[in-house]
């Protein structure tokens, strides 16, 4: 089970707290795995700031901080900061716990270099065009808006993870 999404996005920051409550109730045997839509500029920016939490093994203690403060940035509050650069992440992060060097050089890594070309190749592969976009089992791909919202999104995942594990 895989979401596409970015930091910037509204609508993937106003999906989080319809997601996450699912995902922490998915059974063991589904993997729900979240990749940054990279369509370039600052979405690549925020992919690999995504892909550097992830390496470190912090994106769960820092996500939701990621994406409030770049939502309130967005929205012109002056407490937010849109995380344009790898210094203002490293600045961010530290008042989160994350160590400032320890994630300049992960975000500057081979392994995370990797990961983004990898984040890359597999949106290429999903055909994606916008997001948010769930993708289940590498086969059905759709979004909040062809699902009709997003809790009938999390019901269609429901029913295709159901169709997938009965064919198994």
């Amino acid at each position: 089970m895989v979401e596409l999404f970015w930091y910037g996005c509204p609508h993937c920051y106003a999906f989080e707290p319809t997601i996450n409550p699912w995902v922490e109730k998915l059974p063991a045997d589904v993997n729900f795995v979240r990749i940054p839509a990279m369509f370039g500029g600052i979405w690549d920016v925020h992919g690999q700031l995504f892909l550097t939490l992830e390496a470190m093994g912090v994106e769960n203690k820092v996500h939701k901080a990621v994406f409030e403060t770049i939502h309130k940035a967005s929205q012109g509050d002056k407490s937010g900061n849109l995380l344009k650069t790898p210094d203002e992440m490293a600045e961010f992060l530290a008042a989160q716990g994350v160590d400032k060097d320890k994630f300049l050089s992960t975000y500057n890594s081979f392994a995370v270099a990797g990961a983004v070309k990898n984040a890359k190749d597999k949106a290429k592969a999903y055909q994606i065009s916008g997001v948010p976009t769930m993708v289940v089992d590498g086969k059905y791909r759709f979004d909040l808006g062809t699902a009709g919202g997003p809790e009938q999104a999390l019901q269609v995942a429901d029913q295709l993870i159901a169709k997938e594990r009965a064919a198994k």
